[in-house]
C-alpha cells in the first residue's frame, strides 16, 4: 500500500473550522503544527492548577494553626485569597463567626472549671467554661481555651462580668443619673445630654465586660471572637459561664474598712 499523502494545510484549516462548530472550544484543540500538542488543557483549568500549586502544605498548616479551621477550608481560603494570608485569615474568621452565631442557641450543660495562678501566687483566677458534650469538654483544645480565658481575666483588672446581661440594670440607671449631672453637660439640650450620657455609660460598661476586651495574645480580635473561633473549631456552642478573681489580702482589707 502507498503511504497516505500529507494533509494539505488548507484542508487542515477547513477541518478545524468544522470541528469548532460541532465541539466546545475548551474540550479539544487540533494543532495546525505537527510538533504542537494535539490536546490542550483548558485555560481556566491551567490557571487554577497554578494557583493550587502556589499554596504549599506548610502554608495551609500555618493558617490552620492560627484559625483552627479545617485543612480543606484553609486551602480554599488561601487559593481564593491568591496566597494572601491576612485576607484568608479574615475570610475564615468571618466564616467561623457566622457558624458560631448559628450554634449560639444550643444548650450548654457540660464543660470544665479551669484555674490560673499568676507568678508570685498573689493572684488567682477560676473560670467555668461550658460546651454541649462531655466529649468536647475533654478535648485539649477546650482546656486550652479555658486556660486562655483565665489568663485574660488575670490581665484585665477592670473586668467584672462576662457580658452585658450580667450587669445590674439598677447600676446602669444610677450611672446615667451621675453622668447627666456632670458639670460639663449643664445647659445642653436634653437630646444631646442623653446621647452623651449613653455613650459615656456604654464605654464604662465595655471596660467591665470580659467578652468585649481585646484578646491579650491577639489584640486584633476580642475575647468574644476568640470563643467563637473555638466554637467553629470544635463544632459546638461554647459559653463562658462565670469567673472568680482572688487577690491576696483582699479579705483583710475588707475587714479593716468595716472597722
Amino acid at each position: 500500500a502507498h503511504d497516505a499523502a500529507p494533509t494539505h494545510p488548507s484542508a487542515m484549516m477547513k477541518l478545524c473550522a468544522v470541528l469548532a462548530l460541532v465541539a466546545p472550544t475548551s474540550a479539544v484543540m487540533i494543532s495546525t503544527t505537527p510538533m504542537q500538542q494535539r490536546f490542550a488543557v483548558p485555560a481556566a483549568t491551567s490557571r487554577a492548577a497554578v494557583q493550587m500549586v502556589a499554596v504549599s502544605a506548610k502554608e495551609v498548616k500555618a493558617l490552620r494553626d492560627v484559625t483552627g479551621a479545617g485543612m480543606m477550608d484553609c486551602k480554599k481560603a488561601l487559593v481564593d485569597a491568591e496566597g494572601n494570608v491576612e485576607v484568608a485569615t479574615e475570610a475564615l474568621r468571618a466564616k467561623g463567626l457566622a457558624s458560631a452565631d448559628k450554634k449560639a442557641s444550643r444548650a450548654v450543660k457540660e464543660g470544665i472549671i479551669e484555674t490560673y495562678i499568676h507568678t508570685g501566687s498573689k493572684l488567682g483566677i477560676m473560670v467555668e467554661v461550658n460546651c454541649e458534650t462531655d466529649f468536647v469538654a475533654k478535648r485539649p483544645e477546650f482546656a486550652e481555651l479555658a486556660k486562655s480565658i483565665a489568663m485574660q481575666v488575670a490581665a484585665s483588672p477592670t473586668v467584672e462580668a462576662v457580658s452585658e446581661s450580667d450587669i445590674d440594670s439598677e447600676w446602669i440607671s444610677k450611672e446615667k443619673k451621675i453622668e447627666a449631672a456632670s458639670e460639663d453637660l449643664q445647659g445642653k439640650p436634653d437630646q444631646i445630654v442623653a446621647k452623651i450620657v449613653d455613650g459615656r455609660v456604654a464605654k464604662t460598661i465595655k471596660a467591665k465586660l470580659l467578652l468585649e476586651q481585646p484578646y491579650i495574645r491577639d489584640p486584633n480580635m476580642s475575647v468574644d471572637e476568640l470563643v467563637k473561633s473555638y466554637t467553629a473549631k470544635l463544632g459546638e456552642n461554647i459559653k463562658v459561664a462565670r469567673f472568680v478573681r482572688f487577690n491576696m489580702g483582699e479579705t483583710a482589707t475588707a475587714e479593716e474598712d468595716e472597722e
